[in-house]
């Protein structure tokens, strides 16, 4: 292809409507026919990145390869598209508006007024362009956070209006996401909510080429009629997208009404059947596994699930290709910590537990009690991150008999500092972008369940923490029958096991959900699930 194509995809009523799901599905769609695709978040807030928000803001942070702390909707993309993307994938007004003002303050703008129009939107311009040139892709596709009306976001729309004229119409075209909701009184579906949305996009200069829209129910031919009507748009550029079981069906969904085929006219690319078997097979795993099992979600952010986003889906990921259904039951650790949910009663309802992340001192305690229980039980249990920092924590005060052991987080007067803070942070002075993030080389030791999980000695995951399990306890930790199996390059614990276990008593530091895929699922997802299949079989 001689130039880059760019599908800009916009949101209107209200947030949270999937649209990094539609972005997700276009683009696997468009990379089924064969073409290369890359894929932008951009967030209008102006944080300059996720990394400290609160998740039941923002739900969770996702990690890149390299080390950035993004929207969740670059997990999507990843999942779906099957590619790592970069920090840079993800802009933010915060990084935008820190980036002029550091050129003023240099003089690159010298003698003139620094504006909105040209200068932030031709930084947004450049970015969205430099990424495309870096990752060689034949279509991007740039998702705009946000709804349109929201003033935080009027620079980005501004900025990829520019871009519909500057790189031409036939190497743009511009997605709309919007919703018809429908009244519980009487059943009816009702489209004035996209008809405003629409209006608004093109009060501000876009005009939409497809309408994609959201609604419990598919989409009525009458209220499809009126839409097109309304938008200026022939009726086969509105697709309906109706609430379906996984979101891993809604490419096929899409695909199934004509959509890759439309997008390929608009684009001019040449239309390819997309070999999209996988995904099929994928999806029917999903919708047609043979049993369930329950595992209990011990955090302390369990009433947005949002935030452990990318666990959810690797638990579904290895499900799936073990022919399991995973029925998921939340458990707020703040609420096993006052008494108000009863460990026995996470005993009696689910076959396994995933140790949620989460800092701080909120509800910690509440997840050690519930690890005990586990153990003491033999229940399969999966530690990920702080999770497997009070897995240790249980087992000092527990096993070994130190009932002050903790981690210098959580009381940095304890006499037992069992996890620590790394000495990379100890003169830390930002908390944004500075915890131990990104894909990092652990060593696996032969002969213990990691290395069964993963069958090679070197393996990379992403990592974001401050503080580790501290290897000056270590000794009276493998006295307990806690082996450390994965090694950092500094000599830190990754992942430990529970020698003689019944089921699989294992934590890890990094987080193997982010590198979890639909047909590639982590493999410590993957043996935790396997186990707790054959557990209960």
């Amino acid at each position: 292809m001689s130039k880059t194509k760019y599908v800009f995809i916009t949101g209107g009523v209200l947030s949270g409507l999937g649209k990094g799901i539609i972005t997700a599905s276009t683009g696997l769609l468009i990379k089924s026919m064969g073409y290369s695709v890359t894929a932008i978040k951009i967030d209008p807030y102006v944080n300059v990145d996720a990394g400290t928000m609160n998740p039941f803001m923002h739900g969770e942070v996702f990690v890149t390869e390299d080390g950035g702390e993004t929207d969740l909707d670059l997990g999507h993309y990843e999942r779906f598209l099957g590619i790592n993307l970069s920090k840079e994938n993800n802009i933010t007004t915060g990084q935008v508006y820190l980036s002029v003002i550091t050129k003023e303050r240099r003089g690159e703008y010298l003698g003139k007024c620094v504006q909105i129009i040209p200068h932030v939107t031709d930084e947004i311009k450049n970015r969205i362009r430099g990424i495309a040139r870096k990752s060689g892709a034949d279509v991007v596709l740039v998702e705009i956070g946000g709804t349109v009306g929201d003033i935080e976001s009027l620079p980005f729309l501004e900025a990829i209006r520019q871009m519909r004229i500057e790189e031409g119409r036939e190497n743009t075209i511009s997605i709309h996401v919007a919703l018809a909701p429908i009244l519980s009184v009487t059943g009816e579906q009702k489209t004035k909510p996209v008809q405003h949305s629409i209006q608004e996009l093109r009060r501000i200069g876009i005009m939409p080429d497809i309408v994609v829209v959201r609604s419990q129910r598919d989409l009525e031919p009458e209220a499809r009629q009126k839409i097109a009507l309304y938008s200026n748009l022939p009726i086969d550029a509105v697709f309906g997208d109706p609430d379906v079981e996984t979101i891993y069906e809604v490419p096929l969904l899409l695909h199934s009404k004509g959509y890759t085929r439309y997008i390929a006219r608009l684009l001019g690319l040449e239309y390819r059947e997309p070999d999209i078997s996988r995904w099929e097979d994928f999806v029917n795993r999903i919708k047609n596994a043979r049993r369930k099992i329950r595992i209990a979600m011990i955090g302390k952010y369990t009433k947005l699930h949002d935030s452990y986003i990318s666990i959810i889906e690797a638990l579904r990921h290895a499900g799936a290709w073990n022919n399991i259904g995973i029925e998921l039951k939340w458990y707020e650790s703040t609420d096993i910590e006052k008494g108000k949910i009863d460990t026995e009663r996470i005993i009696e309802e689910t076959d396994a537990a995933v140790i949620l992340p989460g800092f701080g001192k909120r509800g910690a305690e509440g997840k050690i009690s519930a690890i005990k229980a586990l153990r003491e039980n033999n229940k399969p249990v999966l530690g990920i991150c702080f999770g497997m920092q009070l897995m240790v924590i249980e087992i000092f005060r527990h096993v070994i008999g130190w009932e002050k052991a903790n981690s210098t987080e959580l009381d940095p007067s304890t006499p037992y500092p069992v996890v620590d803070l790394l000495p990379s942070q100890y003169n830390v002075k930002h908390l944004g972008g500075s915890m131990r993030l990104g894909a990092h080389p652990i060593r696996i030791v032969k002969g213990t369940i990691a290395y069964e999980m993963y069958k090679k000695e070197i393996v990379y995951e992403r990592h974001r923490h401050r503080y580790e399990v501290n290897p000056k306890f270590l000794d009276k930790l493998e006295s307990a029958g806690i082996r450390v199996s994965g090694w950092s390059v500094e000599g830190y614990p990754e992942f430990i096991e529970m020698d003689n276990y019944k089921t699989l008593f294992f934590g890890s530091q990094p987080h193997p959900e982010f590198r979890s895929r639909p047909l590639n699922p982590s493999p410590i997802y993957n043996y935790f699930i396997k186990t707790i299949k054959e557990v209960n079989t």
